[in-house]
């Protein structure tokens, strides 16, 4: 009886923590949510710079027109609880696999 001898290849093996994190990893990119991470970023980003400004060169006057404008008191609010929005769903978001 003849014992068969494996050569094992040394870069194919894989340590303990490398076993318990590729799931992870592949659930990670398969289910494309690092894409709607950084949608929901780019979209905070936004709302928070539509929410700056309003600087006056003079400190002593005060332009209420540009502080309470629209866009810094309504519309940017609602962009920034869209990103955040986006980002629950990106992270409860389940495949229809």
């Amino acid at each position: 009886m003849q014992q068969e001898w494996k050569i094992s290849n040394p870069l194919r093996k894989t340590t303990q923590n490398q076993q318990l994190l590729l799931p992870l990893v592949k659930w990670f990119w398969a289910e494309k949510i690092i894409y709607l991470l950084v949608l929901d970023l780019v979209v905070i980003i936004i709302g928070f710079m539509l929410m700056s400004g309003g600087k006056s060169d003079d400190p002593n006057v005060f332009n209420p027109d540009e502080v309470y404008s629209t866009t810094r008191i309504t519309v940017a609010p609602i962009v920034v609880i869209l990103g955040f929005t986006i980002e629950i769903y990106a992270v409860f978001h389940r495949s229809k696999k």
